[in-house]
Parts: structure tokens; sequence; C-alpha cells
């Protein structure tokens, strides 16, 4: 692409739908009142008590209020969709917005099974859509400059990474909220914060081949469990080993280590209002260097590099690839939960 036409898609944003405004939503809209990619042109969310306080949110003030998925997806000038809503949702609610024609943003996980996310990225591939995916821990600049540094074998051989991403905040939601139900989030720690965890270890090693797993509630009322300790294996010999804890204040840490050195990443803060990173490198024969990266708004950066992608700037940085293998290690870690097992993990095909 030219760079006159470039310039000309920039100065046009994407017009955007959010679907579901919970928790999450409100963040996501929040976020894309601040952008020059991105527009937010109107809001569906089912639940009407929601609605009747949506009135006074000023985030929404020039937004269209909806009640109906179908409605929205009739409106014209309606580019693409972003998800906050229900993971059993997923599937069809992309297959109905990419069959309208509309790009799809979806938050994580992005399908509970291997064969929901296979169809729904099929027919996104079929109508030529754009798909997107609430992985903002890709976007962190600590982690890309990581990436950057370990396919340039800067660490060597990686042999190991160990990550935490826990919390306590489904405390203040109600006892009947979904994302405390076995129905619509199983394994709760996993489809809450773990699975940003999956997705960064896939990102580094590639589709893991088998996993063990184990899930208990001990901190919490919650019937989808509180505490999660995960072991991804990958081909060649590589471990990934992940914490997701829903009843102990707020951790967020990454680790990798290679034969020539490792490197740490830990939130200060959750990355709702994130605060900056404290980095820890240590080199074999070297001493080792503490540094700090200050905030960065990855949930934006993630929003926008799907509507880059959209108006043809730039390839969506996480593949099809990518997205089918988070999915399928998720399916085999929740099965592995329940078997007690090591579960192998389905080829990302």
């Amino acid at each position: 692409m030219d760079s006159s036409a470039m310039q000309s898609s920039t100065q046009q944003p994407v017009k955007v739908g959010l679907v579901g405004y919970g928790w999450w939503g409100k963040i996501i809209a929040k976020q894309i009142a601040t952008s020059k990619h991105l527009t937010l042109v109107a809001v569906v969310e089912v639940d009407e008590s929601l609605r009747q306080q949506m009135g006074s949110d000023a985030v929404l003030k020039a937004v269209q209020v909806l009640s109906s998925f179908d409605a929205f997806l009739k409106m014209t000038e309606l580019e693409a969709v972003i998800l906050c809503t229900p993971h059993l949702q997923h599937a069809d609610q992309i297959v109905h917005a990419v069959q309208a024609g509309k790009h799809v943003f979806c938050e994580k996980p992005l399908c509970l099974t291997f064969s929901d996310a296979q169809r729904a990225i099929q027919s996104c591939m079929q109508h030529k859509r754009v798909l997107g995916i609430g992985h903002e821990r890709r976007f962190e600049p600590s982690v890309i400059a990581l990436r950057k540094e370990i396919e340039a074998g800067v660490f060597g051989t990686i042999l190991q990474i160990e990550a935490n991403f826990s919390q306590d905040k489904f405390f203040a939601l109600p006892k009947d909220n979904w994302r405390l139900s076995n129905k619509h989030a199983p394994v709760g720690p996993l489809t809450a914060t773990g699975i940003h965890l999956v997705d960064l270890a896939i990102a580094v090693l590639g589709p893991a081949e088998s996993v063990w797993a184990r899930l208990a509630t001990r901190g919490s009322y919650f019937e989808n469990g509180d505490t999660l300790g995960i072991m991804l294996a990958f081909p060649g010999g590589a471990n990934a080993l992940i914490s997701a804890m829903l009843a102990t204040p707020f951790e967020g840490r990454f680790a990798v280590y290679g034969s020539k050195g490792w490197f740490e990443i830990r939130d200060r803060k959750h990355p709702e209002n994130p605060a900056g990173w404290d980095i820890k490198r240590v080199m074999q024969g070297q001493e080792p260097v503490t540094s700090f990266a200050d905030q960065s708004p990855t949930v934006l950066a993630n929003l926008e590099a799907f509507a880059m992608a959209i108006r043809g700037e730039q390839a969506y940085p996480v593949t099809h690839t990518e997205m089918l293998a988070n999915v399928a290690a998720l399916e085999a870690i929740m099965k592995s939960v329940v078997s007690k097992n090591i579960e192998p993990i389905s080829a990302p095909v």
C-alpha cells in the first residue's frame, strides 16, 4: 500500500459496535473513546437493568443503545463487532456477524471447544473478515521486545516458561454472574486470567502437545474454582508452568528461561489500570539487570491493531493458527482437571 493510501485509510476510523456492557465492556468503550482509529456507534446489552443505567454514561453520549443483536447486525454503517459476551455465545455470534459482513474482535477465550473455534475461524476466512482476539498481553512493549530477542537467539534454547496471573476482583461480582458459572465459564481461573498466559506461552514456544492441570476451590465460594495449576508440554521438551488464582490479591508475572539467560516481567498493577512493569534480566556470566517499563495502553493497542488490519495497513499480529492452538490447549486443560490425567492437545489445523 502506498503512503497516500495509508494516510487516507488512517483518517477514516473503523465504525464499531460493542456487544455486552458489563465490567469489561465498559473498559473497552472507554478505550475506544480515546482512539483515532475506532469510533463506537452502537452498543447491544440484553440486560434491561444495565440498559437503564447506560443513559447516564458519558462515554455513550452519541452511541445508539440496542437490545437486539440481530437489529445491531443490520446497521449498514457498522463495520466491525466487538464481543464482550459469555464464552459459549462466541462461535455463533462470530459466524452471524461475518455473514452480515462485519469484522469481529472477540474477547478471550475465543471459544470453549476446538470445533467451535474451527467453525468461527473458517467462517471469517470464507467471508474474508478480520478476526481479532482480546489477548492484550501480547501488546506489552516488554513482551514484544522479549519475543524479538528470543527469535534472534539472545537467550539461547528456551527451556521453560513460568507465569502467574491471579486476582481477587471476582469477589465484587454478584454470585449469579456468568463469570462464576461452571456452565458459562468452566475452570474459572483459566477462562478469566490463565488463558492469557497460555497464549503467551504459545507465542514463544508454538502449539503445545499435552497438558496436566489441577483445579480446586480453596478460598472462595466460586463453583468454577479459584486455584489452578497447569503444566503445558511442548515439542522438544520445553514446559510452561502456569498459575492462575481468583482468591488472592493481584499478581502478574511472566518469565522465560533459556540456556543463555532468563527474563522476567512483573506487572505493578492489574492490566485494567496499568502502572508499568518491573523487568529483571539475567544473562550467563553477567550480573542481574533490573529496569522499569512505563505503563502502555495494551488493550487499546490490540483494538487499534484490529482496526489497522481492517484498513489493510498491517496483518493482525495473532494468527489463526495461534488462536486455534490456544483453544485446543484450553479444551485439553478442561479435560485434564476432570480426568486428573495428562491430556493430549489437538493440532491447530
